[in-house]
């Protein structure tokens, strides 16, 4: 079965882009980024900001676009049965190259786990004008990383001077 990927949260003002795989089963019935309640990315963003509780999805998206990071995945379809990144099969990408070129401002290039990268390399080159980081992911399926342990590198990329 094959499954799509949402549209982009963006502006002209994103300096980072975190890029996921393709939305879990849970993402896509609910419609939004990292809905299962066992992934850790909404509570990474949380202790990084210092956020003390989200009330909304949209207050979630508007932290992000206020601190110009956007958010996106590297499929826009694929087949997979159930939401193991392991199981995606026969993706198309997104258009990173044109949405690249669409902000000016984007400098940092952060995958949310090694699926990911793997896709993005297959697709796509690498530009020198970016930083790219392969962080580990948020997954509930990666367990050897503790919600501690997951803060400590993904506050790195984040920290505000």
């Amino acid at each position: 079965m094959f499954k799509q990927s949402f549209l982009p949260i963006q502006n002209n003002d994103i300096e980072v882009l975190i890029l996921g795989s393709l939305p879990g089963d849970r993402s896509l019935q609910a419609q939004e980024y990292y809905a299962h309640p066992q992934n850790r990315f909404w509570k990474l963003i949380q202790r990084i900001f210092n956020i003390t509780d989200f009330h909304s999805y949209s207050e979630k998206l508007n932290i992000l676009l206020e601190n110009r990071i956007g958010l996106w995945d590297v499929c826009a379809q694929a087949k997979r049965k159930g939401s193991m990144d392991l199981d995606i099969l026969e993706e198309i990408p997104n258009d990173l190259t044109t949405f690249f070129s669409q902000h000016p401002h984007l400098h940092t290039i952060i995958f949310n786990g090694q699926k990911a990268r793997k896709v993005f390399d297959k697709h796509f080159k690498k530009a020198d004008q970016y930083q790219y980081y392969t962080l580990p992911s948020t997954s509930p399926a990666n367990a050897q990383y503790s919600l501690e342990k997951l803060l400590l590198e993904w506050q790195v990329i984040f920290k505000k001077d």
